[in-house]
């Protein structure tokens, strides 16, 4: 008799890890957490928050997701809007899968891959790599066809050597979203469908919003421009923490999630070349067109990235607590947030979660 509760004890506690340790992902719609606060996540302290929300910022959605479950929401989570900068890190998504079937050759230089636009580039700045592109690290100091960038703290031209200094330049994003197209013969948002949108069942998507543009007098390179619902970011989101598996299927390899999540730099060196990072409340480095959380003494946010963008777009992924936050701004309404803003959301968020 013993003998046969110790067998069952063990069974029970080997069907308990099991479960545990699968992983929970939405269909075709998200499914809620019955009871958040018995998994960490405090009724008075969810209310605090979205009070928080609806008095101190302009977010227009919000998604929290734990465990693959949505845990708290705010606003319109399925209008779509412009996601602005976000962009970049889902760019750097798609490029996964061609660089590791060598169609691209992140290696090659712009002079290999012709590349000159309307001002032309100085033979030292040719030399720059598709990687010094991703990593905002190409010494290119151009102007882009579209604004919202540090380009006002960029060195004289010429004067640095590609891969020798960060500098968030959006002629290195637009450049790097053209030659993704060039190298792959293949349509950036035809790849979203295909690698994103279709086998994640984004519930929002809509390919006839999206579209490119720029002024092209200032540069021939337009910016691939994006439109996303808030809860179809958090997909996005939850693809990420799970290292590019959705369900049993591997949509993105392991090693490129790491590989585009890596410190390409440091907090440090991005406040020294942008002063202004540093009054943002948040100490970010700086990987493949991901922002990286650094220098935190919360456990919460240790390993934490990001994607951003202008007026108040969000990605942000806490792989220490299986966490995901996605919120948005929509400028159709003149509504915006500031930066400073948006970490203080990323950390009032996580501050929610008492770790049960």
């Amino acid at each position: 008799m013993r003998k046969a509760l110790l067998i069952i004890c063990s069974l029970t506690f080997l069907l308990s890890s099991c479960q545990s340790e699968a992983q929970t992902y939405p269909d075709e719609t998200w499914s809620r957490a019955e009871n958040p606060e018995a998994t960490g996540w405090p009724d008075t302290d969810r209310t605090n928050f979205k009070r928080y929300i609806i008095d101190s910022t302009n977010i227009t959605g919000l998604v929290l997701v734990h465990n693959g479950q949505i845990v708290l929401e705010y606003g319109n989570i399925s209008e779509n809007s412009y996601i602005a900068s976000c962009r970049k890190s889902i760019l750097s998504m798609l490029y996964g899968t061609y660089v590791e079937n060598g169609t691209i050759d992140l290696d090659n230089t712009l002079d290999e891959l012709n590349i000159n636009d309307v001002t032309e580039l100085l033979p030292e700045e040719k030399k720059a790599t598709i990687k010094d592109l991703i990593a905002a690290r190409s010494g290119v100091y151009l102007r882009g066809s579209n604004g919202g960038d540090f380009r006002r703290f960029a060195p004289e031209r010429g004067s640095v050597a590609p891969g020798s200094h960060w500098l968030y330049n959006n002629w290195d994003f637009n450049v790097a979203g053209y030659i993704f197209e060039q190298e792959t013969q293949s349509n950036i948002y035809d790849e979203i469908e295909a690698q994103l949108a279709k086998p994640l069942q984004m519930q929002d998507w809509d390919r006839t919003l999206q579209k490119k543009s720029g002024n092209n007098t200032i540069s021939k390179f337009p910016a691939y421009h994006m439109w996303f619902s808030t809860r179809d970011m958090a997909r996005i989101g939850l693809l990420m923490l799970r290292n590019g598996e959705w369900k049993d299927s591997q949509l993105i390899s392991e090693d490129w999630v790491q590989e585009i999540t890596k410190q390409r730099t440091s907090y440090s060196e991005a406040q020294k070349s942008v002063p202004l990072l540093k009054e943002d409340g948040l100490d970010l480095g700086y990987g493949y067109m991901w922002w990286l959380i650094e220098n935190t003494n919360d456990p919460r946010l240790k390993n934490a990235y990001s994607a951003q963008g202008a007026l108040g777009q969000n990605i942000t992924v806490y792989p220490e607590i299986d966490v995901v936050l996605a919120f948005k701004t929509n400028s159709v309404y003149r509504r915006r947030n500031s930066i400073q803003t948006q970490m203080k959301v990323m950390q009032k968020a996580v501050e929610i979660y008492d770790g049960r």
